[in-house]
């Protein structure tokens, strides 16, 4: 059916409905992800193709035995947290593993009763809906431009980079080797290789690449993964090579609340000004305000 006489269908359907009914539907119409399916475009799709993948590879909670810092992090938040990557999960996912009891929303606060309370949930990756906020609403328009993401680890920033953008190069800087390999097998996969590189590094080695970035992102990049004399001196280390005037910092959290925790003495107001961000690009309830408003942008002094 062609699109005149598909509109006109439509709109013959909702004159049938009963006037009393009209408005629900046109705000389940209005509000719903049930049309997610025929709306997606091509990149979309092969982001969520490259989740599946990943999620083929990886444990439910999405951590390896080789991250002991973090496990021991997480689980010493004050209320009990568990991993969920929001790239490999979305809710309605989150939803369907609920149902199947292979993943749990609440935990017992007394074993045995009915008394329970929400799992705090944490993810080191962005979803989907934030890689489209970041590329499409936070950033510039990237031709030419040469972005780093530090703490690369599934590569998501880097794929979300290649499909939205048009970075002259991606790069991700990841300090563990299985993570590497990940990565290494979605670019070659998906044929990413022209733009997206990525190094199994120290970022603290790699000053000449944060010296020449244009944009540079840090998503929980150091908190769950060093001590706090490693992240002083990895933030330190940033703080020394990105220097150049007008590149562009994404963190989230703000810089605020990840140097608030550390004996540092990095004077923000003398290097990074941030940029006013509008949150309200999504105006559709299942967006999750709160994450969007975690991201931050700042602009090199």
């Amino acid at each position: 059916m062609e699109f005149r006489s598909a509109r006109g269908a439509v709109l013959q359907l909702l004159r049938t409905v009963a006037p009393a009914d009209l408005p629900a539907l046109i705000e389940w119409m209005r509000t719903t992800r049930d049309f997610d399916e025929f709306t997606q475009d091509n990149n979309d799709i092969m982001l969520k193709n490259i989740a599946e993948d990943l999620r083929n590879c990886l444990p439910l909670d999405t951590m390896l035995s080789s991250e002991h810092l973090s496990l021991r992090k997480i689980e010493q938040q004050p209320e009990p947290t568990v991993h969920v990557d929001a790239f490999l999960y979305d809710e309605d996912f989150i939803d369907s593993l609920c149902e199947e009891g292979k993943m749990s929303r609440n935990y017992c606060m007394v074993c045995g009763s009915h008394q329970t309370a929400p799992l705090g949930f944490i993810s080191h990756s962005f979803s989907l809906v934030e890689l489209k906020f970041i590329y499409h609403h936070v950033l510039p328009d990237l031709s030419g431009k040469v972005l780093v993401d530090v703490g690369s680890r599934l590569g998501t920033v880097l794929y979300g980079g290649y499909l939205y953008s048009s970075a002259l190069q991606l790069y991700g800087v990841e300090l563990n080797g299985d993570f590497c390999q990940l990565q290494e097998m979605v670019i070659k996969k998906y044929q990413f290789t022209d733009r997206v590189k990525v190094l199994h590094a120290d970022i603290c080695t790699q000053g000449s690449l944060l010296q020449n970035a244009d944009v540079i992102i840090m998503n929980n990049v150091f908190e769950y993964f060093l001590d706090e004399a490693e992240q002083a001196r990895a933030w330190e280390c940033i703080s020394h090579n990105v220097r150049k005037q007008g590149s562009l910092l994404v963190t989230v959290p703000s810089l605020e609340d990840s140097l608030s925790r550390l004996q540092i003495n990095i004077q923000l107001s003398s290097w990074v000004e941030e940029v006013t961000l509008n949150y309200d690009v999504y105006p559709e309830k299942h967006i999750d305000r709160e994450a969007l408003e975690q991201i931050h942008l700042y602009k090199i002094l």
